[in-house]
């Protein structure tokens, strides 16, 4: 801020100055040329005056006598003005042969070149007196340097010869002196002038800008969470007041923070008593529970129901109890990275072991592309196999009867897992919140699966816990994409993925849900090279198992006289 405040005021005062000297360098010139040309005028004027009385008066009427007479008027003429000049007496133009008469100092060669053809013709019209500017060879330098004059003409009459002109030239070189002269004072006092704004401006932002610096330095720091920082204060001015203002601020944020901190620490203690406390009646209920279960063909219909959705509901309540635990000890801190060198290809191929059977269910194929090479990275078999199976349980969820492609990628740094489904998809704004705890994009949508609503946000915490990125993109009618990027050794930090997170415009067009396109023929084919395996054929035996099992159940409730709904 203070480079832009001294820049500016620079560029304003040297513009002001500029402006100013180039006003009152014009002004100061004009008006010494205007004084300079009056006077040169009246003189000129009353010698022409005084030599025409003297040829008046005189008596030549020869031809040498007529010569004398005009040299030694030019002589006479050339001593009586103020100042410097010269005097040149021609001929009228029409004439006779042309007498050139000058001082003895100026040759003829040096009159025809000052005065101009259009002087000679203004001033042979006999109407008084004509000027012009000229530029003529200084005297007193041997450079060839130009000095700055006016020629002034006016017509005579010489007794017994006729008409000539009479010509002035006068110097303007004093003048011009003290226009240089009164320039350089000029640019001397605009540099001092300069010099002082930008002094003085200097001191007066760095009086402003400095508090502010302190004020931004210790806003750095209290950001860093030294929240004991204050800026110090002096004086009773705008600064001080602002001083005390922010100290006043840090000092408000610092006990909200202890409040908000204290408040976190309260809460996650809660959930981690409330879910260990809940351990042991839950346990209690799980074992009568389990009894009912095992029991279940001996009860009524209605009963046997009533037994099948407490077992359910009872696993659903442990899984959100070891979700809170898992958070809590996230939030607490005390989560602990077991890593160990693993092949991801074998971590995927366990989380799509366990997904198998949801997908037969939901009539959903997985297919694997994965490269031939090893992916070995450090990473926690545990953790990341929970990862991959939220992600793919999220998937089938959401897929809507659609295929659901897994993609393993590596390079040098990170290995990468994305987990794509052509289902009902999200928006941009639905991606940004999908890991957030306990929020779904439609609060209405029933949850077949008994999720707890925990499962992304500690599936993002074991990706930051490995150092790696968990990451979502989603398009309504075109399907979602989850990307796990993890670093290969510990201490490699991410600047990218083997993989990409978006699909490109070309990809697989989404299938429709109504029609009867699952199966093998809708998925992919796979290069050779790559070292996918078949779970098609795994989901297929798990699909024919579950309707097996459920004909059987038929067909003993039918035996048996029972509704088998």
């Amino acid at each position: 801020m203070q480079a832009r405040v001294l820049t500016l005021t620079l560029a304003a005062g040297l513009t002001a100055l500029v402006v100013l000297g180039g006003f009152l360098s014009v002004s100061v010139r004009d008006g010494l040329f205007t004084q300079r040309v009056d006077q040169v005028l009246d003189e000129s004027a009353r010698a022409a005056a005084q030599a025409q009385e003297t040829f008046d008066a005189s008596t030549a009427t020869t031809a040498p006598e007529v010569q004398l007479l005009l040299n030694d008027m030019a002589l006479a003429l050339r001593s009586g003005g103020s100042g410097e000049r010269e005097v040149f007496i021609l001929r009228s133009r029409g004439q006779q042969q042309p007498i050139l008469v000058t001082s003895a100092t100026t040759d003829s060669e040096l009159a025809r070149t000052l005065v101009s053809d259009q002087l000679r013709t203004a001033t042979a019209r006999d109407e008084g007196q004509r000027w012009e500017s000229v530029a003529w060879p200084a005297s007193s330098s041997a450079s060839g340097r130009l000095e700055p004059g006016i020629v002034v003409g006016q017509v005579v009459t010489v007794p017994a010869a006729g008409s000539y002109e009479l010509y002035f030239l006068y110097s303007l070189q004093s003048e011009q002196e003290r226009l240089e002269f009164l320039q350089g004072v000029l640019g001397i006092g605009a540099v001092a002038l300069v010099v002082l704004l930008v002094t003085m401006t200097w001191l007066v932002t760095r009086q402003v800008v400095r508090p502010v610096s302190n004020a931004a330095h210790v806003a750095e720091r209290i950001a860093d969470g030294r929240l004991h920082e204050r800026m110090a204060v002096r004086g009773e001015d705008e600064m001080a007041r602002l001083g005390r203002s922010f100290n006043d601020m840090a000092e408000s944020l610092q006990d909200q923070i202890v409040r908000m901190e204290h408040l976190s620490a309260m809460q996650r203690r809660f959930v981690s008593d409330v879910s260990h406390e809940l351990r042991t009646p839950l346990t209690t209920v799980r074992m009568a529970g389990e009894m009912l279960y095992e029991s279940r063909e001996d009860f009524p219909p209605a009963v046997r129901r009533s037994a099948e959705l407490l077992q359910q509901q009872l696993d659903r309540f442990e899984d959100l109890l070891g979700d809170l635990l898992e958070i809590s000890r996230f939030d607490a801190g005390a989560a602990v990275l077991d890593a160990e060198a693993r092949d991801v290809r074998d971590v995927v191929a366990a989380a799509i072991d366990q997904a198998v059977p949801l997908a037969a269910r939901k009539g959903s194929w997985l297919s694997v592309v994965e490269p031939a090479e090893r992916c070995v990275a450090d990473v926690d078999p545990r953790r990341v196999e929970r990862v991959l199976r939220n992600l793919l349980v999220n998937a089938i969820e959401h897929a809507d009867g659609t295929d659901v492609r897994v993609t393993v990628g590596a390079d040098d740094r990170a290995v990468a897992v994305t987990v794509r489904d052509h289902g009902v998809g999200m928006t941009r704004d639905e991606a940004a919140h999908v890991f957030d705890r306990f929020w779904r994009a439609d609060p209405a949508r029933a949850r077949t699966t008994g999720g707890t609503g925990l499962g992304l946000a500690i599936s993002l915490e074991d990706a930051h816990l490995h150092g790696g990125w968990l990451e979502a993109w989603g398009r309504p009618g075109r399907g979602a994409s989850f990307r796990l990027t993890l670093p290969r050794r510990a201490g490699i930090v991410l600047d990218g993925s083997p993989l990409d997170l978006a699909p490109p415009e070309d990809d697989d067009p989404v299938v429709d849900p109504g029609e009867d396109a699952v199966g093998p023929s809708s998925l992919p084919d796979l290069p050779p090279t790559t070292g996918s395996f078949d779970v098609v054929a795994r989901a297929r035996e798990a699909q024919q198992a579950v309707a097996r099992a459920r004909q059987r159940e038929e067909h003993a409730a039918g035996a048996a006289g029972e509704d088998p709904r």
